[in-house]
């Protein structure tokens, strides 16, 4: 009975090792889109970069060329704007005074007028002559 146990054993092992046994898979799964999220907010800005070297000079020409041949004249320039019209002169000198005109000649004497009648008077008129 020891060995039976053992061999039953063993039988059961090598008959379920003998089988076809079916794999199971599991379900495939969707395929994960990654959607981005909203923009972050914008970093601290980057310091200074290091100053570039020193270009090397360039070389000497021991004889120089000839001189290049001279430009042409410009173009002649714009026209100013004309200038603000200027501001009102003062007003002249009053004049001298003219001279007085000359006096006319004297008129001729007037006709003789009729005389009166004898004796009578001239009644209540005032007659008022004017000083020269």
């Amino acid at each position: 009975m020891k060995y039976s146990m053992l061999l039953a054993a063993l039988v059961t092992m090598l008959g379920l090792a003998a089988c076809d046994k079916t794999t199971v898979a599991p379900p495939a799964t969707a395929p994960v889109v990654i959607v981005p999220g909203p923009a972050g907010p914008t970093g601290a800005t980057g310091s200074t970069g290091a100053t570039g070297s020193t270009g090397s000079t360039g070389s000497t020409v021991a004889v120089p060329g000839p001189t290049g041949a001279t430009g042409a004249t410009g173009s002649a320039g714009y026209d100013g704007a004309q200038g603000a019209t200027g501001s009102k002169g003062s007003t002249g000198a009053t004049g001298s005074a003219g001279y007085d005109g000359a006096t006319g000649a004297t008129g001729a004497t007037g006709a003789e007028g009729t005389k009166g009648d004898t004796g009578k008077t001239g009644g209540d008129t005032v007659v008022i002559v004017p000083a020269k």
